[in-house]
């Protein structure tokens, strides 16, 4: 579904980003990007669905969950699914739980008094963030990315699992410099570090970034086919989250609705019919992967 475009260039936050790839000043990007690969089967089922028969173009894969291993095999089996590594620092699901990949002894400062990884409310990633050090953040992040690494797969991008930003100035920092070691893109999209990166010339979004889990229940394809139609000139993200939503999953997961109505618009015709008439172009995680690489090695001449 990608568009073709040109080599892209140095841009300024005066630039859009989608200019800045190569593409007109009023073509209207979409990356559409499925999170939470890996978490547990019904959502590997329906975004693989997503991405093969609906308007998906990437994922993002969570290495600490308990279906880690059968996502990276349906990627194995998949080399044409473009998709990045969901930087995962907590923990949601006390009926599926998961923990860091470095040994807990080795991590100590991104551990609750009972040694497990925070829930993302509130008050748990105040927590979190008030207390995690940057060392073992990165040795967290190193081995999540390392693992992907050893599984054979190519990753396109980082992004962070209900941390925005990665919740925190050096956070952001740290992953955006391991995304130029380990050849990779970032996902940016809050002020001021997305200003930041247009500043460096690293492509990022434009427009506001969506999480579906912010939209309404109800009437939801309505108004993912209003968001489309109104879809501004630039660079676009939707971060959705595809689930097929059986009952094992219903079991332990309060959002199964908010992911059964995602996959639901995402696989519909109507969804591909709308992309078709708003002349919209839906790119991936590579394209920006170009840009950043290209801007990394230029740094380092």
């Amino acid at each position: 579904m990608d568009g073709e475009a040109v080599a892209p260039v140095a841009t300024t936050p005066s630039v859009r980003s989608s200019e800045s790839l190569g593409y007109p000043s009023d073509a209207r990007l979409l990356i559409v990007n499925c999170d939470d690969f890996g978490m547990y089967p019904s959502i590997n089922t329906a975004v693989v669905e997503s991405i093969e028969q609906g308007i998906a173009s990437s994922c993002s894969l969570m290495t600490l969950c308990p279906a880690a291993q059968d996502a990276m095999r349906l990627l194995t089996r998949r080399p044409g699914i473009p998709f990045g590594i969901h930087l995962t620092l907590v923990c949601e699901m006390p009926q599926l739980r998961w923990g860091p990949m470095t040994a807990r002894e080795k991590v100590p400062s991104l551990l609750d008094e009972a040694g497990e990884l925070f829930a993302p409310t509130p008050a748990g990633r105040a927590a979190l963030l008030g207390q995690a050090r940057l060392d073992e953040i990165e040795l967290e992040f190193r081995a999540q990315i390392d693992a992907v690494g050893d599984a054979g797969l190519t990753p396109t991008h980082l992004d962070f699992h209900c941390l925005a930003d990665g919740g925190r100035d050096d956070i952001l920092d740290l992953t955006v410099g391991l995304a130029a070691e380990y050849g990779l893109a970032a996902r940016v999209w809050l002020e001021p570090g997305r200003y930041a990166m247009r500043w460096r010339g690293l492509p990022v979004v434009d427009n506001d970034f969506l999480d579906s889990f912010s939209l309404d229940i109800e009437g939801k394809a309505a108004r993912y086919g209003q968001l489309l139609r109104e879809l501004p000139a630039g660079l676009n993200e939707w971060a959705v989250h595809p689930s097929v939503a059986d009952q094992d999953s219903r079991a332990v997961d309060a959002g199964w609705l908010v992911r059964r109505t995602d996959y639901e618009f995402l696989t519909s015709s109507r969804a591909e019919e709308l992309l078709r008439q708003e002349g919209i172009v839906v790119i991936d995680y590579r394209t920006i992967q170009q840009a950043w690489t290209q801007i990394a090695e230029a740094s380092t001449r």
